[in-house]
């Protein structure tokens, strides 16, 4: 099996910008995410990929590889997502490879300033002799998700370049503002096509990954009382300290900075205002949805709590559920899990059962009814300059794409 240009292609995709934004409200959320989806478009009809569909309006790009068997197999799918985070820049991407990597730091910027150690980053050590690519220091690298898009790509030219290769029907599709929580707004399942799917989209090599956090958005607002502070005892009502106050009433070590696997958390995300009015804006996450739902009746009763000590409309309170656990609807369908992991342990890679710390676009489409757990890319560090991915990693990735193609095949 071969593993037709994945990495050439990858630092091709990392130099096209295509940074998503949550500000703007537009579906894409920013029009440069179509340098990219047009390219696909165009290098999936060179190809020779089927049924080749770019949604110019909402930049979604779809195709399919017919079935070479002429057996009545279900359509497996592969999906990934072209955005890249707006945490860091990723904009003139400029990648490098450190071949053989020894193990030592990685010095990422011209001035020495920004460096990848293995202090910082331990994993680091388990790459010794592989080949790294990572930025120049100034931005992400973008493996998140353009190599899963380099890895679909390469298993689509090597199925299609070679014939001899036993294949069913095989659906790909690129998203974009996955990164802002919109990849799948206006996903197209009935185009797509696909009974199951994979979302190509985690990070170590063997991570399987289909239990994820139920996930809400929670914002509050508290209207204060302004008065000039020498004139202001009993009168003043400080909206900015009653936010804070309203943070000390969640538990203190409910959040990320104390949390791990499968432990849930309040995070502060966004805190704006003075002491006339204040806003702040939260993510609540976790796995277990009994304690999903207490998390946000916590919420709930810590505003009733000070409404109770300020006066009724003091604090408003939102809470917006934004995607659920998709193992609820991947239980039914274990055969996914069953094959992608036979495909690994045949290919000598450890499956790695890792539950999401977050979300994907198969947690959504999951409970859209397209049952679709996540593979891994060889990608690390995301959303971050000191992003790497490995070489060597990236390329059992295909091969792990063209095992579960021929698990499906019959």
């Amino acid at each position: 099996m071969s593993n037709i240009n994945v990495i050439e292609d990858f630092l091709r995709y990392v130099k096209i910008d295509t940074q998503s934004d949550d500000t703007t409200g537009a579906s894409p959320s920013t029009a440069k995410q179509h340098d990219l989806a047009s390219l696909l478009e165009k290098e999936l009809i060179e190809i020779g990929a089927s049924d080749v569909f770019y949604d110019k309006e909402h930049c979604y790009v779809y195709a399919s590889i017919p079935s070479n068997t002429g057996a009545n197999t279900p359509a497996i799918g592969f999906v990934s997502h072209m955005d890249t985070s707006d945490e860091v820049s990723g904009k003139d991407v400029n990648p490098r490879i450190v071949e053989n990597y020894d193990g030592k730091d990685i010095v990422l910027s011209k001035d020495g300033s920004v460096v990848l150690s293995p202090s910082d980053f331990p994993e680091l050590k388990n790459h010794i002799g592989e080949d790294l690519i990572v930025t120049d220091g100034t931005t992400l690298l973008g493996a998140d998700d353009k190599a899963g898009i380099a890895e679909i790509m390469t298993m689509a030219k090597t199925l299609l370049s070679d014939p001899s290769i036993k294949h069913g029907d095989i659906k790909i599709a690129f998203t974009p503002d996955e990164e802002i929580g919109e990849g799948t707004a206006y996903f197209d399942i009935d185009r797509f096509g696909a009974k199951y799917a994979y979302t190509v989209d985690g990070g170590k090599l063997g991570e399987l990954e289909y239990e994820n956090f139920n996930a809400a958005e929670g914002v509050i607002k508290v209207q204060g009382r302004s008065v000039h502070p020498g004139d202001a005892k009993n009168k003043m009502v400080n909206a900015s300290l009653i936010c804070y106050e309203f943070q000390s009433l969640l538990p203190a070590f409910q959040n990320p900075m104390y949390t791990e696997g499968r432990e849930g958390f309040f995070h502060l995300t966004e805190i704006n205002g003075g002491c006339e009015s204040a806003t702040a804006s939260y993510i609540i996450r976790d796995h277990d949805e009994k304690l999903f739902e207490t998390k946000k009746q916590l919420f709930k009763d810590a505003a009733e709590f000070l409404n109770k000590k300020y006066g009724e409309g003091t604090v408003t309170v939102e809470v917006r559920d934004q995607y659920y656990n998709m193992i609820e609807k991947i239980k039914p369908h274990m055969h996914l899990i069953d094959n992608a992991k036979k495909v690994m342990t045949d290919l000598g890679i450890t499956p790695i059962d890792n539950p999401i710390r977050g979300g994907t676009d198969g947690a959504a489409l999951s409970y859209k009814g397209l049952p679709c757990p996540n593979l891994c890319t060889g990608g690390y560090n995301y959303h971050g300059k000191y992003e790497y991915a490995s070489v060597q990693e990236m390329k059992q990735v295909v091969k792990i794409l063209l095992g579960i193609v021929d698990a499906y095949k019959e």
